[in-house]
């Protein structure tokens, strides 16, 4: 007989009446799943990008994240995002299946595990795709804020900036809203490879009283802010364009072999990365133009350099800011929806 067998043969016997009362049992979380509708009624862009500032002000350092992983998959390919802090820990699993938009699927889909800390225990699982659709225009308008902010003396930035946005699938819908929130007088530009999705995001927009236009790559030289959020594996416009003290964001794509912005543009920028070390694994964006051993001699201002005010502009130049997307911004994300619930 088997010790599960012999533990299960033993007949109950009724704790003795001592007066006392019963000891506590084991704490066992509430756990729900949290839809893609709950999660953008828990973040508003403010509390979002609130939320990610003051984890960078405080205890999250963008080089100590965990490397995001990847594995096959059927079709497609897994990726795996884990990170942790004090609080909470989870692993955003995603899948991305490149013929999903062929058959009107979006290409990357996923769930969110939040984990406690102590125990490990699981708390709750998350809409995985909508997570990603708003930590990441929230990551972006933060370092494009704290970059504006940067500005070198002598020279100004205007009010009412014009923003070019490169797409017109659900990032650049988000990265349009949360810059409305930022920069609440600006204007919008828009451009994507097919019309009629970008006639969709406008019309969208429209009901929002967010105004947005129709563009093209000639509105590269006028505009202050270009932000690049597309599925794009060559660059989108010449690097020579941006007109000087422009800002560009490229945040649509990772991976070595992809592009959004070429060598001419990351030569003549200032540069500022979400992670070093994230960058030199997944930046196709900066890798071509240097190798990671310049890089790493040059060793551009981080995020949380970034938002703690370290970064000096140079007078004249663009400045490049490349996010890849990283865990901890997930995790932070996840976590203030969870703790508003």
């Amino acid at each position: 007989m088997s010790s599960h067998q012999i533990q299960a043969a033993v007949p109950y016997s009724p704790r003795p009446n001592t007066g006392l009362p019963p000891a506590p049992g084991p704490v066992v979380p509430s756990f729900r799943h949290f839809n893609a509708a709950d999660v953008r009624a828990a973040v508003p862009w403010e509390k979002a990008i609130s939320a990610l500032e003051l984890a960078l002000l405080s205890d999250v350092d963008p080089e100590l994240d965990d490397a995001r992983l990847f594995s096959p998959a059927p079709e497609g390919e897994f990726l795996l995002m884990p990170s942790s802090n004090r609080s909470y820990c989870g692993v955003k699993a995603l899948t991305v299946a490149p013929m999903n938009p062929q058959r009107g699927l979006e290409k990357i889909q996923g769930v969110y595990i939040l984990f406690d800390s102590v125990t490990l225990a699981p708390l709750a699982t998350f809409d995985g795709t909508e997570i990603t659709a708003i930590r990441t225009p929230a990551v972006t308008l933060l370092a494009l804020k704290y970059i504006v902010n940067a500005t070198p003396e002598g020279q100004t930035f205007p009010d009412a900036p014009r923003i070019l946005v490169f797409g017109a699938g659900v990032q650049a819908l988000n990265h349009i809203r949360a810059a409305k929130h930022i920069f609440k007088d600006a204007t919008f530009v828009v451009v994507g490879r097919r019309p009629e999705r970008v006639a969709a995001l406008v019309q969208e927009l429209a009901h929002e009283r967010i105004v947005v236009t129709a563009g093209s790559d000639a509105d590269v030289p006028e505009s202050d802010i270009i932000i690049c959020a597309t599925t794009a594996t060559e660059p989108l416009f010449g690097g020579d364009k941006p007109k000087a003290g422009a800002i560009i964001a490229t945040v649509g794509q990772h991976g070595l072999g992809v592009r959004e912005v070429d060598s001419t543009l990351v030569l003549r920028s200032d540069v500022v990365v979400e992670g070093r070390e994230s960058a030199w694994r997944e930046a196709g964006d900066l890798i071509p133009a240097r190798s990671v051993e310049e890089w790493q001699r040059i060793h551009p201002h981080n995020l949380r350099e970034l938002v703690r005010g370290e970064l000096q502009r140079t007078p004249g130049k663009t400045c490049l800011y490349n996010g890849v997307g990283m865990s901890w911004q997930d995790l932070v994300t996840a976590a203030v929806v969870y703790e508003g619930s």
